[in-house]
């Protein structure tokens, strides 16, 4: 566990892309910065859910896998050296005379700090759970999938109906020795050109069915038991991993008791990304304003946008542009 230093220019809360991207450009800026994030590594969403899946819409790349994202980006920051929080929820915010403040966490001492950029994304998520999966996660039945590897020649059970069962299925599709698609509805919430693509590939598509049980064999899981409203018999599918792709519950947890506008689980934010607190800011998934489209790019820009105006807050003689990085 990183060193809490016990005081910084700017402490980054969330350690996503945008998060990342933030602390690039506040060593550009030259303020000192932590971030600091609950999963033990960086990278956010993109590392705990979908590291190995392809991203298409970051700019300059026309496709780049979600770990290479995070890797790249961490390189990004390090040269700037912030220090990094991980494994650590920043629980209480106080207001300090000097206009700062003092962030307190679960874990390890508290930091003061001039200002707070919140990159949390969609604050602190939770699966949902697959009922007749109860006792099986982690012996057979996962929520994400980080090792497209570990999956190789297994039968592989995607359940669900949105973006990432389908995106799953494609990533796994010549690396699993079958992949089958089981979802509760005939419609489907992921975007109809991916289900075109997993449909052209030939993946089974088991529609209006429930998982009503996973069964052991020799001493593994094996075997997923299906209701298929079409079929009066139940349906038995061969299966070493079952993918419980049903989506998870967000919660802003301790950042709804700072003091901000909270607007449908976002941070309202003005132009300047600045929250109702003064030297607090937003950027990325959590923050909300009219006309908001929720992209990395777009949390990209938030990022600077935020601390260029973080760097005037703390130093009114400084200006609000920098200039290029490629001046210096």
């Amino acid at each position: 566990m990183t060193e809490t230093p016990s005081e910084v220019d700017l402490l980054i809360v969330g350690a996503g892309p945008t998060g990342l991207y933030a602390a690039y450009y506040a060593g550009f800026r030259e303020l000192s910065t932590a971030i600091v994030d609950s999963l033990p590594e960086a990278g956010g969403q993109v590392t705990a859910m979908y590291p190995e899946k392809k991203i298409f819409d970051v700019a300059g790349f026309p496709s780049i896998i979600g770990r290479d994202l995070v890797a790249a980006l961490v390189e990004q920051t390090d040269q700037f050296k912030p220090a990094y929080l991980l494994g650590r929820r920043a629980r209480t915010v106080t207001e300090l005379p000097d206009g700062g403040y003092e962030v307190g966490f679960d874990v390890g001492a508290p930091i003061r700090t001039g200002s707070i950029l919140i990159t949390a994304g969609m604050g602190e998520f939770t699966p949902r759970p697959l009922p007749a999966g109860d006792g099986w996660l982690g012996r057979g039945m996962v929520h994400f999938v980080p090792s497209l590897e570990e999956h190789r020649d297994q039968h592989v059970v995607v359940v669900g109906g949105g973006d990432s069962a389908f995106d799953w299925a494609l990533s796994l599709h010549g690396i699993a020795r079958s992949i089958t698609i089981v979802h509760r509805r005939n419609k489907f919430r992921a975007f109809a050109a991916t289900v075109r693509q997993v449909r052209e590939l030939g993946v089974p598509i088991i529609t209006d069915a429930q998982v009503t049980e996973l069964r052991e064999v020799d001493g593994v899981l094996g075997e997923v038991e299906l209701s298929v409203a079409s079929d009066p018999s139940p349906v038995v599918l061969p299966a070493h991993t079952v993918v419980a792709a049903l989506g998870f519950t967000a919660d802003l947890g301790p950042i709804e008791s700072w003091g901000l506008e909270i607007t449908k689980r976002a941070v309202a934010v003005d132009t300047t990304m600045k929250t109702a607190r003064d030297r607090i800011y937003a950027a990325g998934d959590i923050a909300a304003y009219p006309g908001k489209v929720k992209l990395i790019a777009t949390g990209f820009g938030e990022a600077a946008t935020a601390v260029n105006n973080i760097a005037v807050a703390l130093n009114p003689e400084a200006h609000l542009f920098p200039g290029h990085s490629s001046d210096v």
